[in-house]
Formats: C-alpha cells, structure tokens, sequence
C-alpha cells in the first residue's frame, strides 16, 4: 500500500536523506584522498637523494661564505649559503630507498665509529668551476686524503644495501622559490659512484653560481691556502645543484 506523509513531514526526511548523502560523499573523497597521499609516501620505489657530508668549522664556513657574497652580487640569481644552503664537504651523493632511511643512518653511523673527524687538518688549496651551460658552480677546493679516501670507501658500502640505481627530481627538495632540479644534478648522484670517488674523488666546498667568466677571473687569482676541521658528519637532502638543503641525520 502507497504511504502518503504531509508535505512538512517529506520535506524533513528529503532534506535529511540529501544531508546524509553529502555526508558520506565528503567522507569518501576525504578517505580517498588520505588513501592516495598514504599511497605515494610508502611507495616500494620512493628514492630520496642524500649527501653523506662533512660540516666544516668556522673557519672554512667564513671563507666560503666570503666567496658565496662575491658570486652573488656578481650573479644575484645564485643562491646564497643558509641554513637551507649549508656549506659543505660530500663524502658521498646516493639515491637510497626512502623506507629504509632509518636503515641508511643506522648503516652510517657504524660506518664512523672509530673515526675521529673532527681532530682531522685538511687544507683548502684554490678555487674550483664545475660547468653549468653558461654558468658555473664555484668551489673552494681541498687536498684529499687517506682519512677522506678511506671513509668515502666505508659509506659506498655501508649505504649499498639501500641504494638504488637513480632518481627523478621527485627525490630531491624543491619548494615554491626553488621549484626546479636541473638534470647535470640528477645525473651526478646517479653518477657519483664510482665517478666521484677514489682516485676521481674531488673534494671541495661549493660556495655559489656565478658565470663562467666570473668564476674564471676567480681561478686567475692569488689563493690563500688555509687550514680547518671538520665540526661533524651528517646526512642531508639534496637541493638543486647538489645543495644541502634539509638536515636528515648528524653525528
């Protein structure tokens, strides 16, 4: 039998049943959408690009920060040395597996005990380009040693379990003012090993972008060699142009 219901009472229930139904549409695209993000950041395949680095002292810090000042009012395009641009010494660049980051620090920590870093002299020596189309990075450059050598070799094996064989800028920090990874810094974390290490292993600071022209009236001038010490190890992410952008670890 057809049950009738007054007017009041049917526009009550209808507007209900549409509240109930807006309801449950809202919930379902807030699930969803908390699904997706879940998803996404416990991706099997989510790499994140690290610098295994050393953090200099003082000395070496007011040094490269000098240089950074130089370039800058040169190219004010370029970026300056911050707390999210921290001066710095690669011992080594991987792509690793983002779950297993806890792993990676784990992995290093091992890998340095015994190593007395902060009690090591190294000496900065010249000034350094790396090409960029028609710009350069900038670097202070320092004399490898046996210790530096030595501990890059510890970290390649150390992190290889986690390592993966490349990225993409996903990767890497980007943010609103600095949204673009370049693919010269992409390549060479990809890279690094074995190009950048052992006997090719060039250590330095890099201090800023400049032009090529700039940098080179820089090499073309008296460098005053200085001496420093490293003031720790840490683990960061990667910025474009293999900058240290976010603090993962420190020891």
């Amino acid at each position: 039998m057809l049950e009738t219901y007054p007017t009041g009472a049917f526009v009550k229930e209808k507007s209900m049943r549409t509240t109930t139904m807006a309801f449950a549409t809202l919930a379902f695209s807030v699930t969803a959408m908390l699904g997706c993000a879940e998803s996404k950041a416990q991706a099997p395949n989510a790499a994140t690009a690290i610098d295994i680095l050393l953090e200099p002292d003082a000395t070496m810090v007011r040094r490269a920060a000098a240089a950074n000042e130089r370039l800058r009012k040169s190219y004010p395009k370029g970026f300056a040395l911050d707390e999210t641009h921290r001066p710095h010494i690669t011992i080594l660049q991987r792509y690793v597996k983002t779950a297993e980051l806890n792993k990676v620090y784990e992995a290093v920590g091992n890998a340095l005990a015994g190593a007395k870093t902060t009690e090591w002299k190294l000496k900065a020596s010249k000034y350094s380009l790396m090409p960029l189309k028609e710009l350069g990075l900038g670097g202070i450059v320092i004399e490898p040693t046996n210790d530096l050598i030595n501990l890059q070799q510890k970290l390649i094996d150390a992190v290889a379990p986690f390592t993966v064989k490349t990225g993409t800028a996903t990767a890497f920090v980007t943010t609103k003012e600095d949204p673009d990874i370049n693919q010269q810094t992409i390549d060479f974390v990809a890279d690094f090993a074995p190009n950048a290490s052992g006997k090719k292993f060039n250590p330095h600071v890099t201090v800023g972008v400049a032009t090529q022209d700039f940098l080179r009236m820089m090499l073309d001038e008296k460098f005053e060699p200085f001496t420093f010490s490293p003031a720790g190890v840490s683990v960061y992410h990667l910025g474009n142009f293999g900058t240290a952008r976010t603090k993962l670890k420190g020891w």
